[in-house]
């Protein structure tokens, strides 16, 4: 034993990987239950054991600042020095050449690329925000922004997985999961943890960036549709009465039981048992979540739902992200954990990856968010929601300095990023961290994105430190096995 861990022998195991493997077992799960309370096995920062009910709410953290998140994610990773991080020298030095690691350990020489955006300061604050995001800007004093974050890979995969999971590979539980594992559910009608895709597709590592990877399964997310059926075969057969259905969900789940208890541990089993019981509450719980026609003309306003689109074949208009901004905050109220938005689908000029021209990808995305995520904040605020509601913006990467290409186009970069977050203990105005002159690399208070997944645990009042899952002998975190750091500047 060494520091209350648990010592890996190949030859004999130690008295508590025997209870654990006990546990597994219907016979040992009383025990387990009793000796987790007691902190027998790895403490975790109040997360329900993953051998009970793994949708019950656990024992609540003592220090809860926020009760859900809603996750705005910008797939294809949004350009930094055209929107938040505004660089003069970058201006000054347009079209002069500079050599900048354009991919891993690859530094070439290239045509540095000013911004065409016009930056100006706003709110009290003075935050720094471009005229690419007018309604944005008006709330630059309810977040803080990041201006220093790096990550490990250039390629969008890869990017995405580690900014969703902490991982650079797939396997690994998302960060929805983690908080789910950590927090439990706050409601038993919805899902704890949701996604919503962007109508032109999903990200291209698709369904690992929400899997629970080596978790139970009931901790994944739940992709609620961009049109059509939110969630299909949620409607029950033709002819089949509510109490006729409560009847057959009974059967399979007293037959899935039986199963179970002949293959302990098989938690695919475990969240099926739990999804019929979800589903059969989802029939009533999930269309009045999802109906819209009860918010008022003034909110369906704000949130550019009757906003035309614009006249680029690429463009979507306000109206699809904004129904998904104003749904999320419908599922906050209904007591969803986590909620994942992505915007941009496909390939390129379909999401937020520059490569082909950067003003034509603003002028294609900017205007599709900037309405929602500003009604977004204030309509939290406005409902006293803000404050018990996290909200995070940013994507798997951000974009190079150099131009790329014969026109304006920006690659990859992940040597220097920005994100944004607002509510939930966050000090709003904030300005943290710069990357070097020209926009490149993070230079001052450089943060891993792994310091971005311990402030996200902090503020929804985890202990990055203490909320491990027990797998392959070792104690898993989303911050990983290299030490995080809570990133004190946006704490309020």
């Amino acid at each position: 034993m060494n520091n209350g861990r648990p010592s890996f022998n190949p030859c004999r195991g130690t008295r508590r990987e025997f209870l654990w493997e006990m546990g597994a077992g219907f016979t040992g799960l009383a025990l387990s239950a009793l000796l987790d309370r007691e902190g027998f096995f790895t403490p975790r920062a109040g997360a329900a054991s993953p051998l009970l009910d793994s949708l019950a709410q656990p024992t609540p953290p003592p220090r809860i600042r926020a009760k859900s998140c809603i996750f705005l994610f910008m797939y294809g990773g949004p350009s930094q020095m055209d929107l938040f991080d505004y660089k003069p020298e970058l201006q000054r030095r347009h079209g002069q050449t500079a050599n900048l690691e354009q991919r891993r350990r690859s530094v070439q020489a290239g045509k540095l690329l000013g911004s065409q955006r016009t930056f100006r300061q706003h709110g009290q604050s003075g935050q720094w925000c471009s005229d690419a995001l007018p309604h944005l800007a008006t709330q630059m004093d309810k977040i803080a922004v990041i201006k220093s974050l790096y990550s490990d890979s250039f390629a969008h995969g890869s990017a995405m997985l580690q900014m969703n999971s902490g991982r650079i590979i797939q396997g690994h539980p998302s960060m929805g999961s983690w908080f789910s594992y950590g927090l439990g559910t706050l409601n038993q009608n919805l899902p704890s943890y949701v996604v919503m895709l962007d109508p032109r597709g999903g990200p291209i590592s698709g369904a690992a960036n929400w899997s629970a990877g080596f978790m139970p399964a009931s901790y994944q997310g739940t992709v609620f549709r961009a049109s059509g059926q939110p969630i299909l075969n949620l409607d029950s057969a033709a002819g089949l009465t509510p109490p006729m259905q409560r009847d057959l969900i009974n059967t399979a789940n007293a037959l899935n039981a039986q199963h179970l208890a002949r293959h302990p541990g098989y938690s695919e089993l475990q969240a099926r048992i739990a999804s019929y019981e979800l589903a059969f509450q989802l029939q009533s719980a999930a269309p009045e979540a999802l109906d819209l026609t009860h918010e008022s003309e003034a909110t369906r306003e704000m949130y550019g739902l009757n906003d035309p689109r614009t006249d680029h074949p690429l463009a979507l208009g306000p109206a699809p992200f904004g129904r998904q901004c104003l749904i999320a905050r419908r599922l906050v109220e209904r007591g969803v954990r986590f909620i994942q938005v992505y915007h941009g689908g496909g390939h390129q000029q379909q999401n937020w990856d520059a490569h082909n021209g950067v003003e034509e990808n603003l002028k294609i995305h900017c205007p599709e968010i900037d309405k929602p995520i500003a009604a977004l904040l204030q309509d939290l605020e406005q409902r006293g929601l803000l404050e018990e509601t996290l909200v995070v913006w940013g994507g798997e990467f951000g974009r190079q300095a150099l131009v790329q290409g014969a026109g304006d186009g920006r690659d990859h970069n992940p040597k220097g990023f920005t994100y944004w977050v607002a509510g939930g203990g966050v000090k709003g105005g904030t300005s943290y961290g710069e990357t070097d002159e020209l926009g490149h690399e993070a230079a001052v208070n450089k943060h891993h994105i792994r310091d971005l997944h311990a402030t996200l645990l902090h503020l929804m009042g985890l202990d990055p430190n203490r909320l491990t899952y027990f797998y392959g002998g070792l104690n898993q975190k989303l911050t990983g096995v290299l030490d995080a750091e809570v990133i004190r500047g946006l704490l309020g």
